[in-house]
């Protein structure tokens, strides 16, 4: 049974910084592209950032470029999401996806419960 869980989350003044990390089992974690995206109150699920398997490279969505960060640990099963500069506008519930493409923008096969990140003006 696969498991995606997600930390780090909480209230953070505009400005500030937070790491979310998600710990993967169930799978084998090192063929498997990590994503994160987010959704805010009232809005759709948006792709936020991701990591391939097959080479680490990454990608991100725009509103987050220059701020956010992604990494992985494989011997941990965890991916990281670094998070810069935050700003109201990211307050959002934040998940973690799980996929065996290669490609970042492929669909998603796993995801984890989620974790709310709130940031205040």
């Amino acid at each position: 049974q696969v498991q995606l869980v997600e930390s780090g989350g909480g209230l953070v003044q505009a400005g500030g910084s937070l790491r979310l990390s998600c710990v993967a089992s169930g799978l084998t974690f090192s063929k498997y592209t990590m994503g994160w995206f987010r959704q805010a109150p009232g809005k759709e699920r948006g792709f936020v950032s991701a990591i391939s398997w097959s080479d680490g490279s990454t990608a991100y969505g725009d509103s987050v470029k220059g701020r956010f960060t992604i990494s992985r640990d494989n011997a941990k099963n965890t991916v990281y999401l670094q998070m810069n500069s935050l700003k109201p506008e990211d307050t959002a519930v934040y998940y973690c996806a799980a996929t065996p493409s290669r490609r970042p923008t492929a669909g998603y096969d796993y995801w984890g419960q989620g974790t709310q990140v709130t940031v205040s003006s």
